[in-house]
């Protein structure tokens, strides 16, 4: 199973999100095709419901802390309520643009 694919059946079973995107952005630096290594996460969850940032990261890392062990190296988490959700009209910002890592390096 990919790291995309067990992060969202991990998330939707330990969440109950209303909306979940699971999303590989690999493609976006530099790494090797088909490497699942950067993964953005938009989750919106009545479990974040008076939670800090913090809290509700906490919450996917540790669902998911196989994945950040192994193939995960980045990982971008928006986590919203629903009524946070609905207030940005249901979009998260976008990732920012990749820096290079070591392909500036070289």
């Amino acid at each position: 199973m990919s790291a995309i694919t067990s992060i969202e059946k991990k998330l939707k079973e330990a969440i109950d999100p209303t909306h979940l995107e699971v999303i590989d952005e690999s493609y976006l630096h530099n790494v090797e095709p088909g490497r699942e290594s950067h993964v953005r996460i938009v989750a919106i969850s009545k479990l974040f419901e008076g939670l800090n940032l913090v809290k509700r990261h906490q919450l996917i890392y540790a669902e998911i802390q196989e994945e950040i062990s192994g193939p995960i190296h980045a990982l971008s988490l928006h986590t919203f309520t629903e009524s946070e959700w609905l207030e940005k009209n249901k979009q998260a910002e976008p990732s920012p643009d990749c820096l290079g890592g070591s392909k500036k390096e070289s």
